[in-house]
């Protein structure tokens, strides 16, 4: 009866370790997994400048005209379109919408 018991109990802490160690297999393959990063670029415009936003590889964001404003006219400067840009990362990276305001501008100092 008790080598009965002791199989059986090896035999589950035989399971467990194995199990444990490939769980800690898993997450040491996520932990070192490459993150992706949302990449800016800047392009030049007929007035101006814009930007665009490429995760892996895929632009999901390209803005050639100054948001959130009356006219439709581009960045005057490439500082400018990236300042913006950055800001628009940032948003995405704390998973916030997006969305940049007149007041975003003003506190870049974005030329309107």
């Amino acid at each position: 009866m008790t080598m009965i018991i002791n199989t059986q109990i090896k035999f589950f802490w035989t399971k467990i370790q194995k199990n444990l160690l490939f769980l800690l297999l898993v997450l040491q393959f996520f932990a070192c997994s490459k993150k992706e990063t949302f990449k800016t670029e800047s392009f030049k415009t007929e007035s101006g400048w814009g930007y665009s936003i490429a995760y892996k590889s895929k632009i999901i964001i390209k803005q050639s005209i100054i948001p959130v404003i009356s006219d439709s006219k581009s960045f005057s400067t490439e500082d400018d379109a990236l300042k913006v840009a950055h800001l628009v990362v940032d948003k995405l990276n704390q998973h916030i919408s997006p969305t940049v305001t007149k007041n975003d501008l003003i506190l870049l100092k974005i030329k309107l």
